[in-house]
């Protein structure tokens, strides 16, 4: 069967990691990216370099029809896809709850929640063996934020990966009996360019004293879990909330 994956948010940090370290374990990659066509291209390239296979898709998760568009492209490209990231997402500046606006709310779940349920409903239409397909995996980024709460920084985005947390746990069952595995990564800190886009560039470096391993984490650690749950080693891990936090 050929591996045919799609990673979401894939032009930098975790999303770039794991399109380069799967591209290695043999899978085809779709490269998403929202905005930054050069960083994409960027990656495409290196994984190219490395004997692999890889192309650039653009679309903002958000929008329906970006996403059909994507998958379409993959489809005529790549292939049947095999296995699904669902890496992207965003943050905002710090702040509470009472200093927050609908606007950033609708923002925050519109990418990183209804963006990951379109990708995997268009997933699942294609792995499943009840549309015909040979099944797969899907891996949710999700955030050691779901269980921490994130006061006074950012409680809509560890609300929306509670979100995420809730999905990949029924999806998981919904789709157990059609070939289709699916679990979620939950990072702590790690060193990304996620906490320069909400305002904390040295977030991590502030942080990491809270963190029993007393350093935040790379996005490479966090891809191998990532891929690891893609394989076929996890053939009978599905439903699984795995933690790449240093023990926070």
């Amino acid at each position: 069967m050929n591996k045919v994956l799609l990673v979401t948010g894939a032009s930098r940090g975790i999303g770039a990691a794991t399109a380069l370290l799967a591209a290695r374990q043999g899978w085809a990659v779709a490269v998403n990216y929202a905005a930054n066509a050069l960083a994409a291209d960027a990656v495409v390239r290196a994984i190219r370099a490395d004997g692999g296979n890889a192309i650039t898709v653009q679309a903002d998760v958000a929008d329906e029809a970006q996403v059909l568009h994507m998958f379409e492209t993959i489809d005529a490209t790549l292939g049947r896809l095999t296995g699904l990231v669902n890496n992207a997402g965003v943050v905002d500046v710090t702040a509470r709850l009472d200093q927050m606006s609908v606007a950033r709310w609708r923002r925050m779940f519109d990418i990183n929640v209804i963006g990951s349920l379109l990708c995997a409903r268009e997933a699942v239409r294609r792995m499943s063996t009840r549309h015909g397909g040979a099944g797969g995996a899907i891996v949710n980024l999700s955030s050691a934020a779901s269980r921490l709460g994130a006061p006074g920084q950012y409680l809509d985005y560890a609300a929306a990966k509670g979100a995420i947390d809730s999905f990949t746990i029924g999806l998981a069952k919904e789709v157990a009996a059609e070939g289709i595995r699916v679990n979620a990564v939950r990072p702590g800190l790690i060193e990304t360019d996620i906490h320069a886009s909400g305002g904390l560039p040295d977030r991590v470096r502030d942080l990491q004293h809270l963190v029993p391993m007393q350093r935040g984490g790379t996005a490479d650690e966090v891809a191998q879990a990532i891929v690891w749950l893609l394989s076929d080693a996890a053939s009978y891990t599905t439903m699984s909330l795995l933690d790449v936090s240093g023990g926070r």
